[in-house]
């Protein structure tokens, strides 16, 4: 009776599609928020899993793979961070943020304009877990409709930030985001990471997107794709995610794993982070 009553209290959601792998994530830096040596140490997700009524159990992210999971968390908050060093004033905009902390985490000086964007009911949730800050801004969009960028005051760098949103895009409404932000601002950053061809195409062993029923449609075998597409960007760093300190942390196996799966370029380069200046 008693579990059924704090149940009752909690946030019920129901999320079906690329919305329901944002809970995955989640879990799994709440997971790592309670490791003896956790990587990103997120105390936001340990406390919003508690507040969410969901068996967590159906993402399948136990404590031993969640590590895998927070590596590229970790590894963009450390590129933003840089960026937030040298821009104090700067805007960022948090396209397809989920249920993500980063805005906490970081915690940029206040004279940053943080734009969290994502579909309109999780940004309702997010209302819900979420205290309000100072010159935080939330954004109930799809962040393919060019309409909610036009909102944004365009008067100073920016910092776009794209954590697991590229691969869910198609390769036109991928390249048309990028597009409009380097249109619209007169300099900055754009950081995301992205799935390669083979990773595309082998999405069904992707236990995440399989089970929320997603499909993953865009595939950037390496960042000269980018450079074409987008003109005015200059590529800072393109590393794959094995070659990255923050997987350094990872369990001995994982990282044998990935040095193996390095040897074959289609395996060593299927989950990459790039980062581009203009």
């Amino acid at each position: 009776m008693k579990e059924d009553m704090q149940d009752a209290n909690k946030i019920q959601i129901d999320f079906t599609g690329a919305p329901q792998t944002m809970l995955a994530t989640l879990y799994a830096k709440a997971l790592d928020a309670d490791a003896d040596h956790p990587i990103l140490a997120d105390p936001f997700a340990k406390e919003l899993v508690s507040r969410i009524n969901y068996d967590w159990r159906q993402t399948t992210i136990t404590a031993r793979s969640a590590p895998q999971v927070v590596v590229r968390s970790a590894y963009l908050d450390n590129w933003a961070r840089q960026f937030l060093a040298v821009h104090e004033q700067a805007i960022v905009l948090h396209v397809g943020c989920g249920l993500d902390s980063r805005a906490f985490r970081l915690n940029p000086k206040p004279a940053v304009e943080w734009y969290d964007i994502d579909y309109p009911d999780v940004i309702a949730l997010r209302e819900k877990l979420y205290p309000a800050r100072e010159n935080y801004h939330l954004v109930p969009a799809s962040v393919t409709e060019p309409e909610w960028l036009t909102t944004i005051p365009p008067d100073r760098a920016v910092l776009m930030i794209a954590e697991g949103l590229t691969m869910y895009l198609t390769q036109e409404d991928g390249i048309a985001l990028l597009r409009g932000v380097v249109e619209r601002f007169p300099s900055g950053e754009l950081q995301f990471d992205v799935f390669n061809r083979f990773a595309i195409r082998t999405q069904k062993i992707n236990g995440a997107v399989r089970r929320s029923g997603s499909i993953l449609h865009w595939g950037v075998d390496g960042p000269d794709e980018i450079v074409r597409a987008v003109p005015s960007v200059r590529l800072l760093c393109a590393v794959s995610v094995f070659d990255t300190d923050t997987f350094r942390q990872v369990r001995p196996a994982y990282r044998i794993l990935g040095r193996v799966m390095s040897f074959v370029p289609a395996l060593g380069k299927m989950q990459q982070f790039h980062r581009y200046a203009f």
